[in-house]
């Protein structure tokens, strides 16, 4: 259904042009140093526009719950559609609501900061239209973690492809889950980790390739310290854990492990394209003996600086309160004592 757009225009340098657009949509869409802002009606009185140039900031009221709900929309929530191209820009966007953020074949540098900055702590997704090529470049500044940086949960799908480079330090950073299902993901650098969240990891479908990274190629982190276990279907879980379903996975070129989890690494599906030595979980919370327990190959213990120690299983004759390497054998953890 269409309705009646309300334009908004970004100060004096953003244009914008008398189209009819999507309910609960707002298009974004970037020329060199412009940005044109154009809101549907329905939802204008929900999204403060403070852009300047193409620098976007949109700034999604609290009040804001739902409107006008669909069969593809069911949450009613507000989606953001960007496109075109800007070699000096970022997308802002700060709320307290779910909403969709389509990238429709857009490619956005930001020299001074994130390309995509989202401060919500909600669930977002972030879609990939169907055969566009949408790509994100930030600049060295160390006052955010990653070219695409996210404050919620953070859910990528759609089947176009999204390329990143992180200049300053993660490609990819979510505060809190990632899920992945049929888009295409390029990272093509990052000083810190290619992809790095908190809470889970979840892979379920589609093509991730990292490469270039000066640390891991992706890092799960628990985020807290206790974790909620496995939940059914992972609802408010808190695990550190890193889950693979199914798709492909290349990792290369990367500064230290492949994948680096504070939970478990639980690998069902999918194609994994690096040395499966590479992936390292870290058994703080699931206790020496439950960490070795099970293997039929003889684990051997190393501390941080690569010596073997003597260990027995059921003693875990190490030093207490440090870490220590656990191999056994494609398997590689890490143990607090």
């Amino acid at each position: 259904m269409k309705k009646t757009l309300l334009t908004v225009v970004a100060l004096a340098a953003c244009f914008s042009t008398a189209l009819a657009i999507d309910k609960n949509t707002v298009e974004i869409t970037f020329n060199g140093n412009t940005a044109t802002v154009t809101m549907a009606s329905n939802i204008s009185s929900y999204v403060t526009n403070q852009s300047s140039g193409s620098h976007v900031k949109l700034v999604q009221s609290a009040s804001f719950a739902g409107v006008d709900k669909t069969v593809d929309n069911e949450d009613g929530e507000i989606i953001y559609v960007l496109s075109g191209s800007t070699t000096n820009g970022e997308f802002y966007l700060e709320g307290a609501f779910k909403c969709t953020v389509e990238l429709k074949g857009v490619t956005i540098t930001n020299p001074n900061g994130p390309a995509i900055n989202i401060q919500n702590g909600k669930r977002v997704s972030v879609s990939a239209k169907s055969g566009t090529t949408n790509t994100l470049t930030d600049g060295a500044n160390d006052n955010y973690n990653g070219a695409f940086h996210c404050k919620g949960h953070t859910k990528f799908k759609g089947k176009g492809t999204l390329n990143v480079k992180g200049n300053s330090k993660h490609a990819i950073y979510s505060k809190e889950y990632i899920e992945i299902k049929n888009l295409t993901i390029n990272v093509t650098g990052a000083q810190k980790d290619g992809i790095h969240c908190k809470e889970y990891f979840l892979m379920e479908s589609g093509t991730v390739k990292i490469n270039g990274t000066a640390d891991d190629g992706v890092q799960v982190e628990l985020d807290g310290t206790t974790s909620t276990g496995v939940t059914t279907g992972h609802e408010d879980e808190d695990t550190g854990n890193f889950y693979m379903m199914g798709g492909t996975l290349s990792i290369s070129s990367y500064g230290d492990k492949a994948v680096k989890a504070d939970g478990a690494i639980k690998c069902t599906g999918g194609t994994r394209n690096f040395p499966q030595a590479d992936m390292l979980e870290n058994a703080i919370l699931l206790g020496v003996d439950a960490a070795l327990a099970g293997g039929t190959t003889k684990a051997e213990v190393f501390d941080l600086q690569g010596r073997r120690l003597d260990v027995q299983r059921s003693t875990f004759n190490v030093q207490r309160s440090t870490f220590n390497i656990v191999r056994q054998g494609n398997r590689t953890i890490k143990v607090l004592k």
